[in-house]
């Protein structure tokens, strides 16, 4: 599973609309709207590097609204539910 975080440039007047497009396209598992440099935040979960080809310049990018795109690919996932898990290998409640 590849993960990819899409940062979003939109029209100001059209961001609703813009996010919920966006976060109706298969492989699209998240739109965030928020303050800063960008004014969507997409994540993708998909299957192969084609996916993302297929999905980000191919519908994301021609979604009425969307200005620019800037996306950056996932290595590693990293939570708290993670690294606290990992340390509950092997210890017994007993």
């Amino acid at each position: 599973m590849i993960t990819a975080i899409v940062l979003i440039h939109t029209a100001a007047d059209r961001i609703p609309e813009t996010a919920q497009a966006i976060a109706d396209i298969e492989g699209v598992s998240e739109v965030y709207s928020c303050a800063g440099d960008v004014d969507l935040i997409a994540i993708l979960r998909v299957a192969g590097h084609e996916d993302l080809a297929s999905i980000i310049p191919a519908k994301i990018s021609k979604v009425p609204g969307v200005l620019d795109t800037d996306t950056h690919i996932a290595f590693r996932s990293y939570s708290s539910a993670d690294t606290e898990s990992a340390f509950e290998i092997g210890i017994d409640g007993d």
